[in-house]
């Protein structure tokens, strides 16, 4: 039936639950229901696919290391100057590392060999090269779950509740 958004008391992300898991919370008024698409669990019980919890939980802070497979990931395996998704593609420094461009969540783009060989040692701007979109660090380690259940209209209603969510398609 679904997957549904469990957001904390300050409406941050949680986690992803089964929609059995999020009816429950509700059963038990330990959520309420934010958003529901329409359909019905029992009788006249909207089926939920945004909760909030009533509790505040306190969850601690984690790093998401950046790495390869972190960067193909939030770029969506997508090279981010031509769109070209596949299985051949690399990293690509905004700043060349020989110019100064450090290992960052802001400076390393997924691209694909031709657009990497054709940028070369430049900058885009100097290539004549424009990125799709502009590269940060993922905001929580939700993040790459979030990307994988609202690809094209699934769970749209949940991109309102994640900070940038919005550029995600």
């Amino acid at each position: 039936m679904g997957k549904v958004l469990v957001l904390n008391a300050s409406y941050e992300p949680l986690n992803i639950t089964s929609w059995r898991r999020a009816v429950v919370l509700l059963l038990k008024d330990k959520a309420e229901s934010l958003e529901h698409n329409g359909r019905v669990v029992h009788r006249n019980f909207p089926l939920p696919t945004v909760i909030r919890l009533r509790q505040y939980i306190k969850i601690p802070y984690r790093e998401i290391p950046l790495t390869r497979k972190n960067i193909l990931e939030r770029d969506r395996q997508t090279c981010q100057y031509c769109l070209k998704r596949g299985e051949q593609l690399t990293l690509d420094h905004i700043l060349p590392k020989s110019r100064g461009g450090a290992d960052s969540w802001e400076n390393l783009v997924t691209a694909c060999m031709r657009c990497n060989v054709h940028k070369g040692n430049r900058t885009p701007k100097e290539a004549e090269m424009s990125l799709n979109t502009k590269p940060r660090k993922p905001y929580s380690s939700l993040y790459f779950e979030l990307v994988k259940h609202t690809r094209g209209e699934a769970n749209k209603e949940w991109k309102k509740y994640v900070i940038g969510m919005n550029d995600v398609n």
